[in-house]
């Protein structure tokens, strides 16, 4: 019997530093699962950090550029309306003196 006792002292003792080695190997298991999901939050968010950097500078450059073409078209438009209002000027003379010729050639 009391071969038995010891021989069932050995086995609890056993069965009970399984439990603290199951217990050890489950709390590193979570620890390290908690880890994971920090480690993918922060990569999502300098992800969606930078994807957001890379949209606000494409914004900004859009921008840009937009700006430039409305410079270049008012700059355009202005020498357009500047050659117009020239040759508008040089050739009202002779547009003048052409519609009093007819207004005042009298036909039968």
């Amino acid at each position: 019997m009391e071969a038995n006792k010891g021989g069932i002292q050995q086995l609890l003792a056993a069965e009970q530093e399984a439990q603290h080695i199951v217990n050890a190997a489950r709390n590193a298991k979570m620890a390290r699962l908690r880890q994971a999901k920090e480690e993918a939050e922060k990569e999502i968010a300098e992800y969606h950090a930078q994807v957001e950097y890379e949209f606000q500078k494409k914004v900004a450059e859009s921008s840009g550029d937009s700006g430039a073409n409305v410079k270049r078209l008012e700059v355009e438009t202005d020498a357009k309306i500047n050659h117009l209002k020239n040759e508008a000027a040089r050739i009202s003379h002779d547009v003048v003196r052409m519609l009093l010729k007819n207004v005042t050639t009298v036909r039968n």
